[in-house]
């Protein structure tokens, strides 16, 4: 079947299917026409044919940083669900939380068609703003905001500010296990709401009661126990993952620590393992699928409407969700 058979059925030009099929204008008639004999047929268009026609791929790559997150997968969904009903197929590319990796992906997707880039960052160096400038299609940030760019991103500064004053309340001696400052969502902004909290409350926390963890259980476990040997009396450590909460847990359980009772903890990402674990882990829901939905719209209206060159900053909200890690 082809565009001039399909023409010839509904009794329109060749012209007119074509405009229908790239989404031109055409009459409610004729495009009712044409809709019933693409129907009647089962007439799929040449998806080479219509690229070389509108230039377009209807490709979009996703750069994550960590294919077996939680978090990630929820935003990914959130995608897909949405570049699926625009017709969209996702390019999926992991860079296992490696710098190096992202500047290789953004590279590769510079240099074959996509039509749009979702790019969920961890930092941004020198190298990434080049290549990002160096772009002709649309890029939407997401999880981290960077000027210039669409973005959605989450309020981690006021999540850990308002978590760290949950923990405040019944706390003598705290702690805090974050991530690389480098990161400026999980990382600084998490940080710097745990310390004005402190601030708030008047209270101090003490050099050898902070850590710097990787994004997983085993070095928020390997943290704990450094924090524990040179704070012995710690009583309160706020983590600015679950995951890291989770095998801080798990070290205190091993130390025979009872939680909260002697030691109370949080986290941030309201993960299936926070319910998991004894105790149910304290922690701050993000609506991560929620963000991956609207990383996607933002980008399918930059795609669908060249004159949508505005830069549009979204930051979602949060929600503290209290179970029995924390003395009440």
């Amino acid at each position: 079947m082809t565009i001039n058979e399909i023409a010839q059925l509904a009794g329109v030009s060749r012209a007119t299917v074509s405009r229908y099929l790239n989404d031109g204008y055409v009459s409610e008639e004729k495009r009712e026409k044409i809709r019933k004999v693409v129907e009647e047929t089962g007439y799929q268009p040449s998806a080479q044919a219509q690229m070389l026609r509108t230039k377009k791929t209807r490709l979009v790559g996703v750069i994550i940083p960590k294919i077996n997150s939680d978090t990630v997968s929820r935003m990914v969904a959130g995608i897909s669900d949405v570049l699926a009903k625009k017709g969209y197929q996702l390019l999926l590319a992991n860079t296992n939380n490696d710098v190096e990796e992202e500047l290789k992906y953004l590279q590769v997707f510079k240099d074959n068609q996509v039509d749009g880039i979702i790019f969920m960052a961890t930092i941004f160096t020198g190298r990434h703003k080049k290549i990002l400038k160096d772009y002709k299609v649309p890029v939407v940030i997401l999880g981290q905001q960077l000027e210039g760019y669409s973005s959605v991103s989450h309020d981690d500064f006021h999540a850990a500010f308002k978590v760290t004053e949950l923990l405040l309340k019944n706390c003598q001696v705290p702690g805090f296990i974050g991530v690389t400052l480098k990161d400026e969502a999980a990382g600084a902004n998490r940080k710097k709401g745990f310390e004005a909290a402190l601030k708030k409350s008047r209270k101090t926390c003490l050099p050898q009661a902070m850590a710097e963890a990787k994004f997983s259980i085993e070095s928020g476990y390997e943290k704990m126990r450094e924090i524990l040997e040179a704070v012995p009396q710690v009583d309160t450590v706020f983590c600015a993952t679950d995951n890291i909460a989770i095998g801080a847990m798990k070290y205190l359980k091993d130390q025979g620590k009872q939680i909260p009772q002697e030691v109370q903890l949080a986290g941030i990402g309201d993960t299936p393992l926070a319910d998991l674990v004894t105790p149910s882990l304290t922690t701050v829901h993000f609506y991560y699928k929620t963000s991956g939905t609207e990383a996607a719209q933002m980008l399918t209206e930059l795609l669908e409407h060249e004159d949508a060159t505005v830069c549009k900053e979204l930051k979602m909200g949060y929600k503290i969700v209290e179970k029995d890690s924390t003395r009440r």
